[in-house]
């Protein structure tokens, strides 16, 4: 089992429970161990520290220096395309589909 992802700065974490839940953010700073600053400048989600257990680390990474201001973040976003690159995953094709299961009534099925 070789891991292929790590935590460094510019990865792609999706969010998995809290506030943000299913947003997409990219680790600016690792404060220590447990946590990170984030920032998701095309998905909402404004700067702050977040734990580790609250992100899923994707494989996407973007370019940003250490501790980049969000305009650079966000240019630097726009240019790797992660939205679209996202979308077309099966990742999010799986969570699109889940929610939408999860949606439908007995009359819907």
């Amino acid at each position: 089992l070789v891991f292929k992802r790590f935590v460094e700065i510019g990865r792609v974490a999706y969010l998995s429970f809290g506030p943000h839940a299913g947003k997409l953010v990219a680790i600016v700073d690792v404060i220590d161990q447990n946590r990170a600053l984030v920032d998701g400048p095309c998905t909402g989600v404004k700067r702050q520290s977040m734990p580790f257990k609250c992100m899923q680390l994707t494989d996407y990474v973007i370019k940003v220096p250490h501790s980049a201001r969000q305009k650079f973040v966000r240019r630097a976003w726009e240019k790797a395309q992660v939205n679209e690159k996202w979308e077309q995953s099966n990742w999010a094709k799986k969570i699109e589909a889940r929610q939408k299961r999860a949606k439908m009534s007995d009359f819907d099925r």
